[in-house]
Parts: structure tokens; C-alpha cells; sequence
């Protein structure tokens, strides 16, 4: 069991000072991961969704944090791969540079990018989305396997052609990991799980809905893995299994307050996703401290459908011990990383550090079969 965190940019109270102290904050807790015993972090990419997500240029906050870390997984959770997002060659050579510059610990995931705001934004055709994530991954791919060799790129959505008399082209620079860096899909739906099964690429699970649900779009991972055609893989020969599910958390000693600060936190996600998902979303709520958020967000679940999912607040709030027990509820689903959502946008910095902590020194040793209380970071050990 591997344990991750993923972050968003996320800020109830979206001034530009705030946005700039939200950044770097998220920095310093990626740095912290590192020190007690997190096996990666994951940045998202969004556009012009305000409150909901400032991470618009993962791939410079994630040289930020490679630069500031020695072992930490490097996380792309994920590039919006659609062509007007990102242009397919500089997605392989933008990554393979931070692969380099982190010597070689970049994993790479894919998104569609399909909120109305974002694709307005970029001028993305939401119906050629899906063929030209599966494309841009299929090139990278094929780019990077070239290594020393160039490659040329022919196909009904993209050609990559060098000019007459020209040599052919390299990406550059060649990432460091071999045959290139682990590939990942992000996925919504039991159908993108199967997809990305069907890839061979790793699956970056939405986990809201609970462990149940996990454990059902983990089945049908292995199922379509278990089924899947060779030729359909978007790398020659090259599987990435891996099944990460994400899982909301706040940890403090005072286990009310945690499940009360957690299900706030949540609320403003869920509430902030969908103004901006929704054709017609609703602003979040803006003042919800003295509100009994946690029985709005049950009962906004209980109305049931995959668009209250986000709201489901029976996730790893409260102690460590309550943190615990929900990872072994997804460890036994299937899951092989736990990817932590901490960073919400109502939660203060020393929440989110304190979280961060307790994982280290709790959660993650348990599963690891350490001594309870000793954290392990650069080779060292010490007992706090």
C-alpha cells in the first residue's frame, strides 16, 4: 500500500493574496509529505475555476516541489491532454523535463479537462475530448520509447512531421524512467476505469461515493484487465495496474472537531465542483462555520445519484484510529494507493499540516508494519 496526497489550490475566499498564500502553502505541505513518510503527491489542472481549483500550471508547482524533495513521487493528477489544453508534443516534453529535473520520479496521468468554464476557456470541442486524451497518450508513448531514435506521427487527429529535408524530431529531453514515466487516466466513472484498464494505464479513482463503490469499480478494473486485447495498449508491452483511490481526510486529536471541520471542508468541495460542473451550478455557500454541516452533507447524499457522490462525508475524519479503519476498508477493496485529499478550501494550514503529521506518524507506519509513533524520512528514523 502506497500513501499520496492530492493537491487542488482550493480557497473559500478567493482574493489574489490569498491564492498566492493558498500556493504556497500547498508547497510547503508537499515538502512536509516527503519528511513523514508519504509516498508521492499529485497536482490537478484546472482553468478559471475560481474557489474550486488555482492549479493551473501543475507542472511549475510540481518543479517546486521537486526541487525541495529528494524521494517523493512526482505527480501529474492529471494534465488536460485535450490538443487545445495542451499541445501533445509539449505534454511529453514539458513532463520529461520535470522527470529529469526530479531524476526520475514523474508519474503522468491524463484528463479530460470537460467543465464548461475550462472548455470555453481553451476553445475545446467537449466531443473531441475523449479521442484526443487517448491520442496525446499513444504519442507520448511512442515519443518517449523512441529514445535516442525520432519518431514522425500519422493519424487521422494529429500529425507530427518534420519539414522537407529536415531531420526527424526528438523529444527533448529523453525522461530519465525507462521504457518513460508511468502513465495514469483519471477516472470519474466505472467506464473510465475500464478504459484505463483497457490502456494499460493506471487508474486515479474518485472515491467519494465510499469503499463500497471502490470496491465495485476495482472489480471491474481487474475484469477489464482480465480481458483486455494487447493491441488496445496505448504503450507496447508496457502495464501500469496501479489503482489509486482518493480519500478526504482531516485528522486532529479531537475527533469532533475533526469530523466537524472535515465535513465543512468537504461541503465547500462539493458545492464549489458543482457550481462549476453544473450548466447551471449554485455559488457555494459562503458562511457555513455555525452550521451543522455534517448532517446537511448526509442528507444531500441521501438523495442519491452520481451527482451527490462528492457530498458523501463517511471518509477518514476524526482520529487516527477512525483514519485506520477506513484505509483498511479500502485496502481491502483493492486499493494499492491511498491518495489523501487534505487540501480543501475552508481548512486552515495548521489543520492541514496537523493531518499531514498524524498520517506520518500513525496511519502510515501501521500499514507498514512500523513501530506506532516512528516516522521515516531520507533514510533516517526517529521516534517523536
Amino acid at each position: 500500500m502506497k500513501f499520496s496526497m492530492i493537491f487542488e489550490a482550493q480557497l473559500s475566499d478567493p482574493t489574489a493574496d490569498r491564492e498566492a498564500a493558498t500556493i504556497r502553502d500547498c508547497i510547503e505541505q508537499a515538502v512536509f509529505a516527503e519528511e513523514v513518510g508519504f509516498d508521492g503527491i499529485w497536482a490537478v489542472e484546472h482553468h478559471s475555476t475560481v474557489g474550486y481549483s488555482h492549479m493551473s500550471a501543475p507542472e511549475i508547482f510540481l518543479s517546486a516541489v521537486a526541487a525541495r524533495t529528494s524521494r517523493i513521487r512526482i505527480g501529474h493528477g492529471a494534465v488536460c491532454m485535450a490538443f487545445n489544453y495542451n499541445y501533445p508534443t509539449r505534454v511529453a516534453e514539458r513532463a520529461a523535463m520535470l522527470d529529469v529535473i526530479s531524476e526520475g520520479r514523474v508519474n503522468l496521468g491524463a484528463a479530460r479537462g470537460a467543465t464548461d468554464q475550462e472548455l470555453s476557456l481553451c476553445n475545446v470541442d467537449r466531443d473531441s475530448t475523449k479521442a484526443e486524451v487517448e491520442e496525446t497518450l499513444r504519442l507520448v508513448a511512442a515519443a518517449w520509447r523512441g529514445g535516442e531514435a525520432s519518431f514522425t506521427w500519422d493519424s487521422d487527429l494529429l500529425k507530427v512531421k518534420a519539414a522537407e529535408g529536415r531531420p526527424l524530431h526528438t523529444i527533448l529531453p529523453r525522461p530519465i524512467q525507462s521504457p518513460h514515466p508511468p502513465l495514469y487516466l483519471a477516472c470519474s466513472s466505472p467506464e473510465t476505469v475500464e478504459t484505463a484498464a483497457r490502456y494499460g494505464v493506471g487508474a486515479l479513482v474518485l472515491g467519494f461515493a465510499g469503499t463500497h463503490a471502490v470496491a465495485d469499480m476495482r472489480r471491474r478494473h481487474l475484469d477489464a484487465i482480465a480481458t483486455r486485447d494487447p493491441a488496445g495498449l496505448v504503450s507496447p508491452g508496457v502495464t501500469n495496474d496501479e489503482f489509486v483511490a482518493l480519500c478526504p481526510t482531516l485528522i486532529l486529536d479531537d475527533r469532533d472537531e475533526a469530523i466537524r471541520k472535515g465535513a465543512r471542508a468537504q461541503r465547500f468541495f462539493a458545492e464549489s465542483i458543482s457550481y462549476w460542473a453544473a450548466p447551471d451550478g449554485t455559488p457555494w455557500a459562503t458562511d457555513t462555520e455555525d452550521e451543522d454541516n455534517l448532517a446537511y452533507m448526509r442528507a444531500r447524499t441521501a438523495e442519491g445519484g452520481r451527482t451527490t457522490a462528492t457530498f458523501n462525508p463517511e471518509h477518514a475524519y476524526g482520529t487516527p484510529e477512525d483514519a485506520i479503519a477506513y484505509v483498511q476498508r479500502l485496502q481491502d477493496a483493492g486499493v494499492t494507493e491511498v491518495m489523501c485529499l487534505i487540501q480543501m478550501g475552508t481548512l486552515s494550514q495548521d489543520d492541514q499540516l496537523e493531518t499531514i503529521r498524524q498520517w506520518g506518524e500513525h496511519v502510515i507506519p501501521h500499514f507498514r508494519g512500523e513501530a506506532d509513533g516512528a516516522v521515516t524520512s531520507g533514510g533516517m528514523q526517529w521516534v517523536v
